[in-house]
């Protein structure tokens, strides 16, 4: 009966619906107008989607079972090992960095647009490094393995990434003033939309919400950083405000005629999670375990993914470079033999 009810709390807390229950068991159904208790309504909507898009996927005879499966196992894992982790490293950064913040904002709507780009500045910074230096690939690359898309993704992460992150989102934030209670406020929303620009094509075809997509990023952004594409690779940093992707020149929409290659370009098999969970990090030991020299295998754990003691560089800046020359060759050849 143990196994069972520890069974029957999660799928419960997968759901998001714990705490609507909880509302509901009290009858004090007046807790619904109040910002916890839109709190408790909101959470079950990824969720809900998630199911909704898998049956639909079933339906449309494109379930992609594997994906599925593999990040609902890592979902599981992460809640045995990291369950305290992250919200741990959150309050440690607050009671480290409060005091010596530049200022202190207040809950204004003003300061929350203040606190929001202050937020989407400092997740810019670490999806960015997340990208560029190879170790901490390791950590984000198990969010990229999946071969589609799906909401199932938003749930794909290495159980150390979320303190890496938080750790640097946190301390960014509260050094430039943002209080703690705006800060849990912007990490509710980020968390929600976060989860819901993963949304698969089962439930949402082409979703790049039109004049929208100007100024925040959109499922279609997040495709495309979720591409192997050479011209997608490594864009699309931010969340939900497309600002810092725009000023750092890392934006890049959706192109009709470029189909998006979902996945990682290290041949794998992405329906193993031992090769999904761990498989970078077992590429990068060997990578430092073969460098020929001390500096080869430092410079291995932090220039980024695809670099080479040997120069033969296979980064993203260096497939991206390559592709754009061809291009702009390829059509200066077709204008040449037009005229």
């Amino acid at each position: 009966m143990g196994f069972l009810d520890t069974f029957i709390n999660e799928i419960i807390r997968f759901s998001g619906i714990s705490k609507a229950l909880e509302i509901l068991q009290t009858g004090e159904y007046g807790t619904f107008q109040t910002f916890d208790g839109i709190i408790a309504l909101v959470y079950p909507i990824i969720p809900l989607l998630l199911v909704l898009e898998f049956i639909l996927g079933i339906i449309y005879k494109k379930p992609n079972t594997k994906v599925y499966k593999v990040n609902f196992l890592i979902y599981i894992f992460n809640r045995f090992i990291s369950r305290f982790i992250a919200i741990a490293m959150v309050t440690l950064c607050i009671g480290l960095f409060q005091e010596y913040a530049l200022f202190q904002t207040h809950m204004t709507w003003y300061w929350f647009i203040y606190g929001y780009i202050i937020w989407e500045f400092a997740h810019f910074l670490y999806h960015y490094w997340g990208h560029k230096v190879r170790l901490l690939w390791c950590l984000h690359s198990t969010h990229h393995a999946p071969e589609s898309m799906n909401l199932s993704v938003s749930y794909a992460h290495f159980f150390l990434e979320a303190p890496y992150a938080d750790t640097i989102r946190t301390t960014i934030c509260i050094l430039m003033g943002v209080q703690p209670e705006m800060l849990f406020l912007i990490m509710f929303v980020d968390g929600t939309y976060g989860a819901f620009i993963h949304v698969g094509e089962n439930l949402i075809k082409k979703p790049q919400f039109g004049a929208l997509s100007k100024f925040i990023l959109t499922p279609s952004h997040h495709r495309v950083h979720h591409a192997k594409n050479p011209l997608y690779m490594d864009m699309n940093f931010c969340n939900l405000l497309n600002i810092w992707d725009r000023i750092f020149r890392t934006y890049q929409e959706e192109q009709g005629d470029i189909p998006i290659e979902y996945g990682i370009t290290r041949e794998m098999n992405s329906g193993n999670f031992i090769d999904v969970y761990f498989g970078e990090f077992i590429a990068l030991y060997q990578d430092v375990f073969n460098a020929p020299t001390l500096k080869d295998k430092i410079l291995y754990i932090f220039m980024p993914p695809g670099w080479s003691h040997t120069g033969d560089h296979k980064t993203s800046k260096v497939i991206r470079e390559v592709y754009l020359k061809n291009k702009a060759k390829a059509a200066t050849t077709k204008i040449d033999s037009i005229s």
